[in-house]
């Protein structure tokens, strides 16, 4: 699990071994974006790939939107499909490196992605991210953690336990609108910074 780093990610797009990858925003957080009504919310995708949510973010008139990969291909795939994209909201970076605040993160197979070690380390860094009563929303995978991954799994206690600290949950439920190959095993959450 040492190999989770940026040739890891990198060689992953080369080589187009992105099975998470559906194509489009997936159904959760396209319902959940809809309800969004302050344009001018100041967003972070982290390990967003090739962040479809930033596309559809974008195409709805919210432009203060920031994409992080580790990896620079999945965001030249952003930039090409959509080229007014500033290129300074393009982060090609660490995201335990990030330092700004934002009003909303969204988590869509970023936390899977990691090693599991960093799940603590995610949190803080998601904590000092967020402006206060700042918003973390998106989809936790709901089946058991194995040694083998990404994705790596995880489920609903363990991730109360996680966050409960930094976190107010208010909400942590199965997801209803979940994509077919993944119904079943998501989490649909909201956490509001502490």
């Amino acid at each position: 699990m040492d190999n989770l780093n940026k040739n890891y990610w990198e060689n992953r797009y080369t080589n187009n071994q992105i099975g998470w990858n559906i194509g489009a925003i997936s159904t959760p957080l396209k319902t959940y974006i809809d309800q969004l009504k302050d344009k001018s919310l100041k967003i972070l995708i982290p390990g967003a790939g090739n962040s479809y949510e930033a596309e559809y973010l974008w195409n709805k008139g919210f432009k203060n939107v920031y994409v992080l990969d580790f990896a620079q291909q999945p965001l030249d795939n952003l930039k090409n499909r959509v080229p007014k994209f500033p290129q300074d909201q393009l982060l090609n970076a660490d995201f335990f490196t990030l330092s700004n605040n934002f009003d909303l993160i969204i988590e869509q197979t970023f936390f899977c992605a990691l090693n599991p070690i960093l799940r603590q380390q995610y949190v803080e860094q998601m904590h000092h991210l967020l402006k206060p009563k700042g918003k973390l929303v998106g989809l936790l995978f709901n089946f058991e953690l194995t040694e083998e991954g990404p994705p790596f799994g995880g489920n609903e206690a363990e991730y109360k336990s996680l966050f409960k600290n930094k976190f107010k949950i208010k909400i942590l439920e199965p997801s209803i609108n979940s994509i077919k190959e993944r119904q079943g095993k998501e989490l649909f959450f909201i956490f509001e910074s502490l």
